[in-house]
Order: structure tokens, then C-alpha cells, then sequence
């Protein structure tokens, strides 16, 4: 099946068309087309009529007679036919490549035709390109799949029919090489399709039924096999990864028992313990922390820090942004301080004079902590003894660069952290770090009050700018954040300034900053400084102040074109107020013109503060990709599991997989010999693990 797979689409469709796919569809290999699966499929089980026919009506089946066949040169060259039924008639129209339809037509022939009905001015209905085919001619099914093409692609008759011709023709010569990749152990228990069955129903489905078992056998493989990877991944790094036992509690407890500004939480406590365990156990720790906004999670990632300096090693922690990384520095230095540990901040805007010093004390031990951003990984960054690396905000970091911790110590690998306040669904969590242990912490710290969400529209303004008026004067600040998207990043960047003019002019008397992206370093730093010292009472921002941004004496947070935002973004950015003991606000402003979606994101804000229920909808109305902000990366190609609707599966496949790992870790049983293949030639595959995970 190997050879099969990998063959070139060039010999089923030729060098052009072949060019085509692989530019339009990345669709290169006969394995690219057999996974190009439908993304929906018509019933054309049942015929309508003419005079049933509303505006509301997607795609139709109608019989009748065709008529009155007419060529017209004039303007857009077209063809144009009349279609009769015993209710009523209208006109069925080909814009280009219609010689076959006038070969095709015969008079006083019964004719099953499919298409999208358009209706126009005075009663006129039309079919654009309608699918035709002699009433008598059989149907081997009436599911009719349907692909997604492109302009290019149709242009060179690859629409959905064309398509669909290919993998008739690929299927045809499929069942004579078929070698199954699940074992018949797992088909029996789990009831799954054989894998040439699963193609064949996939494509064209005898019945619902069986369309059904398809659906379900190529999502288990999919998923097995995602699996499979992660969890051999994890596998390879408990035998192989060791890891330095660090158990030292003394600066731990002096700090705990003497400097701890509050009371843990049970989760953090909790979550404290798995380190610890993690840290004792002589392997490599890779643990993902995930709590909500304001949960605790910087005290705890600290409180490690100190096993790990108790035993004589440097820690790091990198963040996703500068902004972020000073504010974890100047927290830090806090904590630090009254325990006399070295403490540096190390970014892409450190002078070079103070950079070589950082480095020289870095390279030398002279500093216990250093916290940055991705200048961390900077090959001239060279630790003393590099022993515990906290990752906050992991998903904006690359998994390469991930792995590029493991040169910073030659000796032992260094114990990694990874911090997360966008809470994960289950099921990417499983997904995107299956290879990691899970913390969750889902308690917030006490004395903490919900924050209020409102939602209003534009013609509500008013009233929103007298609530924060009635909010400056009890002392506290005003967050209010603009989207900046890169698509529409020019018309966004003067709504921004337009925004901020307009609040400078509704509060003359109240100083206002601003920051967004464009700024340099210096200048976002000098404004957000100004903020946090509240020098600037409002602060109109991008959402460069999405994570991290600490200002407990702001209690408002208003969101312009909240439309335009995920829902685990929005949260994310309500999640910069409500970090004092004061009751605190988010506005949703938004216009009008809100799409079902829209609306649905705006009920659950108001409805619901818990940052998981927002997460699991999330996954629901965005899908992971998006979610995760992977979208673009290449991280996540799922071809037809789907994560907010195949928990069952996943969790099924999952739990095969460990326990296949756990008896047989090498797959060398003769039963698990379709899985030591597959494994085997996915892994020889370049670039074919994208489309597993």
C-alpha cells in the first residue's frame, strides 16, 4: 500500500492538471486524493416541483422535460434551456462548456435534474449549471458527494464532479492493493469498516448507514494514530530524557512560611504536588499548568523555581511578549528579593552593554532567574547549569523552539513548565499535549469578585461613557481595547486613533494613553508604566494587552467591535480587570449588524464567567485551529475528525493506544504488525505527520 499511496496524482490526471491540484489543494499523491474527503453530501432521494420551489431552498431535484435549447452570442456567451414539470417551468442556464448539454438533450425525454435555484424579478427562477441525467439511467446511491474546489480548479473541469470522476477512477484501482492499518483485533472490538470499505463509503455510500461506519472507522485511525505519536513521544522521553532529582525544600519552605504574600488555593497546592513529584522523580518533567485568568498560576511556577534553586541550578521563564516578560520580572524581583537571589531581564530591546553582562553572569552562575521572551533561545544565551524552564503562554511558541531547550543543557535535559490561562478543552489538550502531564487549576483565589459583562450597541454609547465617568470617580482606571486585525490592519489602525480621539474628547478632563503594536519598546513601555503608576486614568490599547497586564486598581474593561473577537480572546481580555478586591466591568460594544454566531458569543460572555464552559463553546463555534492560534502553522490538519464532536472516539483511541504502549511498547507483536507498519511509513513520510496532528 506504501508504493500505492505515494504515487504521483501526475498519473492518474497528467502534468498539468496534476500542477493544478498540488497548487490549488496541495493535493499531490494518490493518498492526498483519497483523504480529500467529501464535506457534505445531497440526498437526491426526493424530488420537489417548480411551484414548491422558495428563496429559501439550497439545492433541488426536479423531473420533467427539457426545451427550447438556445445558444445566445450576445454579452456573456450562454445557453438557454426551458424546464417544465406538470407545476410550473423556469430556465436552466450554462455559461461555458455546454456542447455536451446540446449533444446530450433529446426531445420528449423525462429528464432528473439538480441544482440551486435563483429567483429573479417578476417570478423568473432560474438553475445555474444544473446537473442533468436521463430519468432511466440508474443510481448506484442517492448520497452524492460533494468536494471542495476552487475557481482554478473548476475552470479546468475539477468541480465537485470532476472530482468525484477521479476518485472513481482511483477506487477502481484501490481494492486489488489494499493492505488494512488497524489491526483485526481493534476492527472486531470497535466494529470498524475495513479500510477499503472505509474509502469506498466514504466516497460514494450505498446508504446513511454505512456513510455513518466510514465516517467513524477513518476518524478512529486518524485519531489512533495522532495518538500514537504524542504518546511515543512521551514514551522515548520517560525511558530516554533523564531528568535531575531536585528535592531541596529549604529555600521552598523559607520562603512559604515567611514571604508568601497570600494563601494557596487547594488547586494550587494541588498542582504544587505534581510538580514536586515531577521534580523528584529522576526523568525529565513536561508538565502544562492551565488555569483560568487570575487563578495563581506565577506564584506557583515561583514556588518551583526555588526547589530547582535549592539544588544549585539556574531557572528560566519565557514569555510571548515584552510586556509580559518585564511584568513577570518586576513580580519576580519582588519575590526574590528577600531571599537575596539574582534576578535579570533579558528581551530583544536590552541594550548591548547590558545584554553582555546579563550573559557573562548567566554563562558564569552568578544569576539564579533569568526571565525572557523568545531571546532565550538565542544560541549566544549559555546557562551555567540550565535546570527548570517555564514556558508561559506555550501556544504562541513553536514546537521547534520547544525542543531547542533541550541544547541549553548538555548534561541533563532541564524540567520544562508550561503555563496556559486560555483555558483547553479536553480534547485539545489530549490532541495538542497529549505528550505532556496536565495540571488544572480551576479555583480562583479568594476575596475575588465576579466580574459583571454587559453588552450593549452603538447607539448605547452614551450611557457607557457615564458609567465610566461614575467609575473614574470612585479612582479606579478604564481599559479600552480595539481589534487589530492584520488582514484590515490600516482601516483598524485609524479606527483605533479615531477611538482615541473620541474618548480624549468625552473626558478632556481625564489623561488618556494609548498603545498599540507600532509603537517601539520604550514608548508602549513608558505608557503602560504610566498606567500602572495611574498617571493615565483610560487606557485606549490593542490587544497587545491580551495576557498578563497586572493592574489591580482597573476595574473596567470595554471591548470595541467585540463581534470581531473569539470568545477565549474575549475572556482573555476580561481577564485584565477584576484583579483587585473592587467590583469590575466588561462592556461588549458591538453593532447591529450581528450574525447568529455573533449574537451567540455575546450571550455566553454575559451569561457565564468560567473560562473552560468558554472554551469547550469556543472549540464548538471556531474549531481548534483557530482556537489555539494555529491556524496558520501547520500545527493542526485534521482531515475529518472533528474535536468538538469526537470526544468519544478520541478518548476511545486514546485509551487503545496506552495500553497497546504499555504491552507492547515496541509493536513488535505479530497481531500489532498493521500498526508497526503504518507507524513505520507515516514516520518515513515527510510531511505526512501534518495531516495527523
Amino acid at each position: 500500500m506504501d508504493d500505492f499511496f505515494s504515487k504521483r496524482i501526475t498519473l492518474l490526471v497528467g502534468l498539468d492538471k496534476a500542477k493544478l491540484l498540488k497548487d490549488e489543494l496541495g493535493i499531490a499523491t494518490y493518498e492526498d486524493l483519497l483523504r480529500h474527503y467529501p464535506f457534505r453530501y445531497e440526498d437526491r432521494n426526493n424530488c420537489s416541483t417548480v411551484a414548491a420551489l422558495t428563496s429559501t431552498t439550497t439545492g433541488v431535484q426536479l423531473q420533467g422535460y427539457i426545451k427550447n435549447l438556445q445558444k445566445i452570442d450576445k454579452g456573456k456567451k450562454r445557453l438557454v434551456a426551458r424546464f417544465e414539470d406538470e407545476t410550473g417551468q423556469l430556465d436552466l442556464i450554462w455559461f461555458h462548456n455546454f456542447s455536451w448539454v446540446i449533444k446530450k438533450i433529446k426531445p420528449n425525454v423525462r429528464y432528473r435534474v439538480w441544482g440551486k435555484p435563483i429567483f429573479l424579478p417578476q417570478g423568473h427562477r432560474q438553475l445555474i449549471h444544473p446537473e442533468i441525467t436521463f430519468l432511466t439511467e440508474s443510481n448506484t446511491t442517492n448520497l452524492v458527494p460533494l468536494y471542495h474546489s476552487t475557481e482554478q480548479l473548476k475552470r479546468n473541469q475539477l468541480d465537485t464532479k470532476g472530482m468525484a470522476l477521479l476518485q472513481k477512477k482511483l477506487l477502481s484501482q484501490f481494492h486489488t492493493v489494499v493492505e488494512e492499518t488497524l489491526p483485526d483485533y481493534l476492527l472486531t472490538r470497535y466494529r470498524l469498516l475495513s479500510l477499503k470499505e472505509a474509502f469506498r463509503n466514504i466516497h460514494f455510500p450505498d446508504n446513511l448507514t454505512l456513510l455513518r461506519q466510514a465516517q467513524r472507522r477513518l476518524k478512529f485511525e486518524e485519531l489512533f494514530y495522532t495518538q500514537l505519536k504524542l504518546l511515543k513521544v512521551r514514551q522515548v522521553r520517560l525511558e530516554k530524557q533523564n531528568g535531575k532529582v531536585f528535592n531541596d525544600l529549604s529555600l521552598f519552605n523559607l520562603f512559604y512560611h515567611n514571604h508568601l504574600p497570600f494563601h494557596l488555593t487547594n488547586g494550587q497546592k494541588e498542582t504544587l504536588r505534581d510538580i514536586y513529584r515531577d521534580l523528584t522523580a529522576g526523568k525529565q518533567m513536561n508538565r502544562l499548568v492551565q488555569g483560568d485568568v487570575g487563578s495563581g498560576k506565577t506564584i506557583i511556577a515561583f514556588l518551583a523555581m526555588l526547589v530547582v534553586i535549592g539544588g544549585k541550578a539556574q531557572v528560566a521563564i519565557m514569555a510571548p511578549t515584552e510586556i509580559l516578560a518585564k511584568q513577570h520580572f518586576e513580580r519576580f524581583y519582588l519575590f526574590a528579593e528577600p531571599l537575596n537571589l539574582n534576578i535579570a531581564l533579558l528581551t530583544g530591546s536590552t541594550k548591548k552593554k547590558e545584554r553582555e553582562h546579563i550573559l557573562y553572569r548567566l554563562k558564569v552562575g552568578l544569576l539564579h532567574i533569568i526571565v525572557g521572551t523568545h531571546a532565550l533561545l538565542s544560541e549566544n544565551v549559555a546557562f551555567h547549569e540550565l535546570g527548570f524552564f517555564v514556558i508561559d503562554e506555550q501556544h504562541r511558541f513553536g514546537v521547534a523552539q520547544r525542543a531547542g531547550l533541550l541544547t541549553k543543557n548538555q548534561v541533563y535535559a532541564p524540567h520544562i513548565l508550561i503555563m496556559t490561562a486560555t483555558p483547553i478543552p479536553r480534547t485539545l489538550a489530549m490532541t495538542f499535549y497529549g505528550d505532556l502531564d496536565l495540571s488544572t487549576i480551576y479555583e480562583l483565589p479568594s476575596g475575588r469578585q465576579p466580574i459583571k459583562t454587559q453588552h450593549y450597541y452603538e447607539n448605547f454609547r452614551l450611557k457607557v461613557f457615564q458609567f465610566i465617568r461614575e467609575q473614574l470617580l470612585l479612582g479606579r482606571q478604564v481599559y479600552i481595547v480595539y481589534p487589530l486585525i492584520e488582514a484590515s490592519a490600516a482601516l483598524d489602525y485609524s479606527n483605533l486613533m479615531a477611538g482615541y480621539e473620541s474618548v480624549s474628547r468625552a473626558f478632556p478632563d481625564i489623561p488618556v494613553g494609548i498603545v498599540h503594536g507600532k509603537m517601539d519598546g520604550a514608548a508602549k513601555d513608558m505608557e503602560m508604566k504610566r498606567f500602572e503608576k495611574n498617571e493615565t486614568r483610560i487606557l485606549v490599547t490593542t490587544t497587545v494587552i491580551e495576557v498578563g497586564v497586572n493592574v489591580p486598581n482597573a476595574t473596567v474593561m470595554v471591548i470595541e467591535s467585540a463581534e470581531r473577537f473569539g470568545l477565549s480572546q474575549l475572556h482573555q481580555l476580561r481577564g485584565r480587570v477584576g484583579r483587585g478586591n473592587a467590583q469590575s466591568y466588561c462592556i461588549l460594544m458591538t453593532d447591529y449588524r450581528l450574525n447568529q454566531a455573533g449574537r451567540e458569543r455575546m450571550k455566553t460572555m454575559v451569561k457565564t464567567s468560567n473560562g473552560f464552559e468558554i472554551a469547550e463553546l469556543d472549540l464548538k463555534l471556531r474549531g481548534p485551529g483557530d482556537l489555539m492560534g494555529l491556524q496558520q502553522s501547520g500545527a493542526l490538519h485534521l482531515k475529518i475528525a472533528n474535536l468538538s464532536k469526537d470526544i468519544a472516539i478520541l478518548e476511545a483511541a486514546r485509551g487503545v493506544v496506552k495500553n497497546i504502549i504499555q504491552q507492547d511498547p515496541d509493536l513488535h507483536h505479530p497481531l500489532n504488525l498493521p500498526i508497526y507498519k503504518e507507524y513505520a511509513r507515516l514516520l518515513a513520510t515527510a510531511g505526512d505527520w501534518n495531516r495527523i496532528g
